[in-house]
């Protein structure tokens, strides 16, 4: 079925006035799966596969230097952005990927434009970056915890799209997903990691004054995936309820996106028959 089999089916809805339905942008059935396997157990064998072909890919894209990819990971609090760079990324070489996760902006960071962070942490050329949240955080949080006017964080949906069109232009594939997961599951995983001692240290007690503005964030999500998706740097709405599709999804998008990149090695400087003899002499 071609190499957007997956995109085509996990891209955000289009055409929509998240002003007055943001419901529609995404399902509010997170476990609704649109596309792929339908059981953890075959999820695992696909991502063997997947596995396999991402990383020829990405080690031919480390090789030629000539493309950059950058996957951006958004969603609530226990979506699962960590599992995701575990058990999709995990899926390549860790030498060819330039992980960065995001925080509260340093005093130095607030005294930049909210971009500027952001460019730092960009991948070099022949990398896959892969952002723990992002620049997002500044039309999500900023809208939702009122930290900055209307004006200011509606105007930066122009900035963000300027933004991801010069990376595009530059030679980086940008891909943006966001990892839907329900209340009902959220509940279950906060639970989870105050019920094992392992998982305590990933609990946050601020988790729970996001959660209590749910409705607000869920609006907040649509209008930014409606703004800001565009061909060049697409969004895609990923159903994470279960983990194992979460982490098949984002595997089977970053592989198409590999795909589309047409990736070759590059020709070596030297001749290699004249090598070849030198070795053997």
């Amino acid at each position: 079925m071609g190499h957007d089999r997956v995109r085509e089916a996990l891209r955000v809805r289009q055409g929509l006035d998240p002003a007055t339905k943001p419901t529609k942008v995404f399902s509010d059935k997170p476990d609704d799966l649109p596309v792929g396997p339908r059981s953890k157990s075959n999820a695992a064998k696909q991502l063997v596969s997947t596995g396999q072909k991402l990383d020829a890919l990405q080690e031919t894209l480390y090789a030629g230097a000539s493309h950059r990819v950058l996957l951006v990971l958004q969603g609530m609090d226990t979506s699962g952005k960590g599992g995701t760079i575990r058990h999709a990324c995990g899926l390549v070489n860790p030498q060819g990927l330039h992980i960065h996760s995001f925080k509260k902006p340093t005093r130095a960071e607030l005294r930049h434009d909210f971009l500027w962070r952001v460019r730092r942490a960009l991948p070099g050329p022949g990398m896959i970056g892969v952002f723990d949240r992002s620049h997002y955080e500044d039309v999500l949080v900023a809208r939702v915890d009122e930290l900055v006017p209307e004006d200011v964080w509606r105007e930066r949906y122009n900035q963000i799209n300027a933004f991801e069109a010069e990376l595009t232009a530059s030679g980086t594939a940008v891909v943006k997903c966001f990892l839907h997961i329900s209340p009902e599951e959220q509940l279950n995983r906060l639970a989870a990691r105050l019920q094992r001692p392992e998982k305590t240290w990933k609990y946050n007690p601020g988790d729970l004054d996001a959660r209590a503005k749910w409705d607000d964030y869920q609006k907040a999500y649509a209008e930014a995936l409606v703004r800001t998706d565009s061909d060049a740097a697409p969004w895609y709405v990923v159903p994470s309820d279960h983990k194992w599709y979460r982490n098949w999804a984002v595997s089977e998008i970053l592989l198409e996106t590999l795909q589309d990149l047409d990736l070759s090695y590059p020709e070596p400087d030297f001749d290699v028959a004249a090598e070849l003899a030198r070795l053997r002499s």
